[in-house]
Formats: structure tokens, C-alpha cells, sequence
């Protein structure tokens, strides 16, 4: 053989041997693209379904039963919470009137705050609060003697209203920053009854008669979900459980 065939040889054995190792790769990490892909629809999948399942419940509240159309449930459900943060008195029985329909409601007191909790994202941010901290004299019947001690501007009043008050010596602006717990509240929609893998509404089972509700994923072993990825690949999915009466098949 040759040097120039040697050399050829040589050359092709490289390159069988980089592709070899492109493909070991990509071997490993499609599957593995694939699997994250998997897990985020399932995640949001069954987030929908929390969410259908709690407006249910909110109806229920609302109503007193349970109502198998999810959209009309949701817009009775969502147009209450916008009249109670329109009207703060907007509690007890009320008449909702939607699309020439009347709905008797009866809205709780916590109805309000439940709705944000529910359909919200617990948050965290630091604020910078401005305040006044007084330097005070007190008796103190322990130490039987005066004693000096901080507080705040805003309970001044409770000590100097204390038979034991002495006097205030000074007051002193003072600047802190503080952690503040709120939600990021959303608005569940129409969108919510579509499954994100497979585009299907949800199966929303409702029993009148024994007040119950059940939300089921459209994809099932008999009916799985299955997309070709990168050729020899696919996406599956064989369902993404249930909620039956408040209980979830994945906890």
C-alpha cells in the first residue's frame, strides 16, 4: 500500500472516529432533552389540572354544585372575584348577571384572599421602610429605678399612656430594609382546560349527586401521546394522572 493510501486510510479512519464520537453524544443527551421536555409538560399539565379542580371548588362555594361546563364555571368564578375587588361589600348572596344569564352567588368574606392564594405565585421583595425610633425613660418596678429603652414612633402613644412613662429623650429617623411576602396573582383562562402536550381538552367528570368532581388527562395508556424526535427518537407520554374528589394519583 501506498503512503498516499496509507495516508487516505488514515484520514478516513479520523473521521469515522469524530462522527463515532458526535453520535455517542448525541446518543446520550437527546434522550435526555427529550425526558426535560417530558417532565415540563407533565409539570404544566398537571398545573391545569390543579387549576380546573380549584375553580370547581370555588363554584361550588359560590353555587353550591358543581358544573360540569369548565368554561361557564370559570367566567362566574372569575367575574365574582372581579366584583369583590371592584366592591369590597360586594359579600353574601348577590345576583351575577352573564351573557343574559342569572347566577345566585353567595361570596364568603375570605373569597377574596382564597382566589389570590389559590391561582397566585408566592413572592418575596425587600422594601425600604423609613421610620422613627424614640429613645424613651421608663420606670421599671423590677430594677426600682428609671430605665432607658428604644421603640418605635408609632407605639409612642402605648408607653407615654404607661403610669410608669418617665420621659422622651430623642428621636432618631432610622432606615431598615424589610422582607415583604405577597402573590403574583393570575387569571386562569380558557387555555387552562387544554392539555400543552396534546392540545385536547381535559375530562372534567362531575357527580351532582354525590358532590363530586374529577379532572382526567385526555392522554391515556390506551390513548398515549407519542411524537418522533430527532429521527430514531420520540417524545411519549402515557397520561399525566387525575384528581379525583381533592386527591391527585401523583402524590
Amino acid at each position: 500500500m501506498s503512503k498516499l493510501d496509507q495516508k487516505k486510510l488514515s484520514d478516513l479512519l479520523e473521521l469515522v472516529t469524530v462522527l463515532a464520537f458526535l453520535f455517542l453524544i448525541f446518543v446520550i443527551y437527546a434522550p435526555v432533552s427529550i425526558w426535560s421536555e417530558e417532565q415540563k409538560f407533565e409539570k404544566e399539565s398537571r398545573f391545569n389540572m390543579q387549576n380546573i379542580y380549584d375553580i370547581e371548588a370555588f363554584y361550588e362555594q359560590l353555587t353550591g354544585s358543581y358544573n360540569s361546563n369548565f368554561y361557564e364555571t370559570m367566567r362566574v368564578v372569575n367575574s365574582a372575584r372581579d366584583s369583590l375587588s371592584a366592591d369590597s361589600l360586594y359579600v353574601g348572596e348577590q345576583s351575577l348577571f352573564l351573557s343574559g344569564k342569572e347566577y345566585i352567588v353567595d361570596v364568603n368574606e375570605t373569597f377574596g384572599f382564597n382566589y389570590d392564594t389559590t391561582f397566585g405565585f408566592l413572592s418575596y421583595r425587600r422594601d425600604t421602610i423609613l421610620d422613627t425610633t424614640v429613645q424613651i425613660v421608663m420606670f421599671s418596678q423590677e430594677l426600682g429605678r428609671n430605665d432607658t429603652s428604644f421603640t418605635q414612633k408609632k407605639f409612642l402613644t402605648t408607653y407615654t399612656q404607661d403610669p410608669n412613662f418617665v420621659a422622651k429623650l430623642k428621636e432618631e429617623p432610622l432606615k431598615r430594609v424589610e422582607l415583604i411576602e405577597y402573590y403574583k396573582t393570575f387569571v386562569p383562562d380558557s387555555s387552562t382546560f387544554d392539555c400543552p402536550l396534546s392540545g385536547d381538552n381535559y375530562i372534567l367528570e362531575v357527580d351532582k349527586e354525590n358532590k363530586k368532581v374529577k379532572v382526567r388527562s385526555p392522554i391515556t395508556k390506551e390513548n398515549a401521546y407519542k411524537d418522533p424526535r430527532f429521527l430514531i427518537f420520540s417524545l411519549k407520554s402515557s397520561g399525566h394522572g387525575e384528581i379525583n374528589d381533592g386527591s391527585r394519583s401523583w402524590d
